[in-house]
C-alpha cells in the first residue's frame, strides 16, 4: 500500500480514501484481501494461494490476482 490509505472495512469489502488524489475506491472482499497482502512480504503467487485458500478453489487464480495488482497499481493505491 502507499501512503496513509483510509481503508473502512464495510459488508462486502472495503473503502478506501487516498487523501493524496482526494478519491474514494470501493473494493470487494476479493480485493480489499489483495490490498490488505500488499505488504511487500507477498508476491503475487503467494496472494493467489491465499485467495485460492480463502474461497476454497481448487486453483489458485493467478491470473485473476496479478489483474487485480495491476488495477490497484493503476489507481495508486500500491506501488
Amino acid at each position: 500500500m502507499v501512503g496513509a490509505l483510509e481503508i473502512s472495512v464495510v459488508t462486502d469489502g472495503s473503502v478506501v480514501y487516498d487523501p493524496r488524489r482526494d478519491r474514494v475506491h470501493y473494493l470487494n472482499r476479493t480485493a480489499a484481501l489483495i490490498l490488505e497482502l500488499c505488504t511487500g512480504e507477498h508476491d503475487a503467487a503467494t496472494m493467489a494461494r491465499v485467495l485460492q485458500a480463502a474461497y476454497e478453489l481448487e486453483h489458485a487464480p493467478e491470473a485473476e490476482t496479478r489483474a487485480a495488482l495491476e488495477q490497484l497499481a493503476g489507481e495508486g493505491l500500491i506501488a
